[in-house]
């Protein structure tokens, strides 16, 4: 039921911990009853007055894997929050006049988040940050005004923060921090630096989490948590990813790889037994009169293939070619021998940059730099690239090989050259094409994705996980 714009369980804090994990099953957290009755556990013991070790202890009953934190957060703070309505604060938000219903006084206010920011007082933080949005949410006019009769309040981070522009403090607390120091330490004066920053970050997300959760109140918790919590790294689309994302998205590489190593080591042990081995079994039979009762199998022999890689390096495709990269660095040890090419115009050889032990964190900007890529434009042009890796490097394909080609398959309306790539299909053991856009985008403008499909499986890889599905069945067993 709901009362004042507020979510109430019937069945108490053991129904709201149900809500909650339902809340974390419909943003992509795998919560099964025995992390459920764990988290009950979890209740029984601590007091939720204590929020922080609430919040930890309910995480380390329910998440089994990183990159789950992120919406976790977003959900507890919004199941759990930290006060009802205005709560109560003993910070005060000054006023023009100092009347108690006036405008927000702007420049006073900044004077006391500048104060809190240089002391670092993070609870006082938080109370500076509840009092500012009730304040300039209740207030009209961007909390210059008075909001009118009946109308509703006016929740916005972005209002807020435009308003306070905090990064605009940075400089006058460290001055206020220096004392008047002509020739602060270099290092140090660096080191405070960061930390102002870090609290100003910090103060940024209380006000943020604060106008979430008081929008909440009045919309309700599911409606909120359908735009505010963030999507898991392993879903989010590599053409939408910004830099923090595919940074975040580089550091669940190696996770990654283990659980497809583990899974196909699962795969091959159940994969042992080869082909039925008829001169074995015609043996054994004559000791139960002809009958073969004991099957005899040929010993498998998996052998490790050679992989050839061909990639794009242009433009957002560049993100999703370095995290495939990646994760085939990563499982190296799945086959025999690794050739990587990248292209844009022009197709050259990169191995040598992907060799073992080789430092990958800026790979593709050296991609960029060292190879010859680019002929004329720019412009991804895959039926010339086709074209030059089959004249300069066909070699490398054999019946050994398995042929990937990241890309989108936008050619810019050049010629998609697909005699060359039915001859390398022809040529390799193996030959797939992961591509980053939606399959529904496919032959849409200057797509050539539905002509090379036609010669080529060709999969949909937009997300991590996705990707991870496809290169585990591609993987050999």
């Amino acid at each position: 039921m709901t009362t004042a714009g507020r979510t109430v369980n019937e069945h108490g804090l053991v129904g709201h911990l149900v809500d909650f994990v339902a809340a974390l099953r419909a943003n992509g957290v795998s919560v099964g009853p025995g992390e459920t009755i764990a988290a009950a556990e979890v209740l029984g013991a601590l007091d939720l007055i204590h929020r922080d070790q609430l919040r930890e202890g309910l995480a380390a009953a329910l998440l089994r894997r990183s990159g789950q934190r992120a919406a976790f957060d977003t959900l507890f703070e919004l199941y759990f929050p930290i006060a009802i309505g205005a709560g109560t604060t003993e910070v005060e938000v000054p006023r023009v006049g100092d009347a108690d219903d006036g405008p927000v006084d702007i420049a006073a206010l900044r004077d006391v988040l500048a104060d809190l920011l240089r002391d670092g007082d993070d609870t006082a933080l938080a109370e500076l940050a509840r009092a500012v949005v009730d304040a300039l949410g209740n207030s009209g006019a961007g909390g210059t005004g008075v909001r009118g009769p009946g109308a509703q309040p006016n929740w916005s981070a972005y209002q807020a923060l435009r308003l306070l522009s905090p990064e605009t403090l940075l400089a006058r607390i460290m001055d206020d921090l220096r004392g008047g120091e002509q020739d602060p330490d270099a290092f140090s004066d660096e080191m405070v630096r960061r930390e102002i920053r870090d609290r100003i970050a910090r103060f940024r997300k209380m006000i943020t989490d604060e106008v979430r959760r008081r929008t909440a109140e009045i919309r309700g918790r599911d409606q909120v948590a359908r735009t505010a919590v963030p999507k898991q790294t392993e879903q989010v689309e590599f053409l939408s990813a910004y830099a923090e994302q595919l940074a975040q998205l580089r550091r669940t590489v190696h996770p990654l790889a283990r659980r497809l190593a583990s899974r196909l080591a699962v795969r091959r042990k159940h994969a042992k037994r080869g082909s039925l081995d008829m001169r074995r079994t015609l043996r054994r039979s004559m000791s139960t009169g002809g009958v073969p009762m004991r099957p005899a199998y040929k010993t498998r022999r998996p052998g490790r293939p050679e992989l050839v890689v061909l990639c794009d390096v242009s433009g957002s495709v560049a993100g999703f070619s370095h995290f495939t990269l990646l994760l085939v660095q990563a499982l190296r040890e799945q086959f025999s021998k690794v050739r990587v090419f990248a292209f844009i115009e022009r197709t050259d050889e990169v191995t040598q940059l992907f060799a073992p032990g080789s430092e990958l964190s800026g790979v593709m900007q050296k991609v960029l730099r060292e190879a010859e890529l680019v002929a004329f434009d720019g412009h991804s042009d895959y039926g010339g690239a086709l074209g030059g890796f089959a004249e300069l490097y066909g070699d490398a394909l054999t019946s050994k090989s398995s042929l990937l080609i990241l890309g989108d398959a936008r050619t810019n309306y050049r010629d998609p050259n697909l005699a060359v790539l039915k001859r390398l299909v022809g040529q390799a053991r193996h030959a797939h094409w992961l591509n980053p856009e939606p399959r529904r985008q496919w032959g849409s403008g200057d797509s050539a994705a539905l002509r090379y499909a036609d010669l080529i499986p060709m999969h949909e890889c937009r997300t991590a996980a996705q990707l991870a599905d496809v290169v585990e069945a591609l993987l050999p067993v």
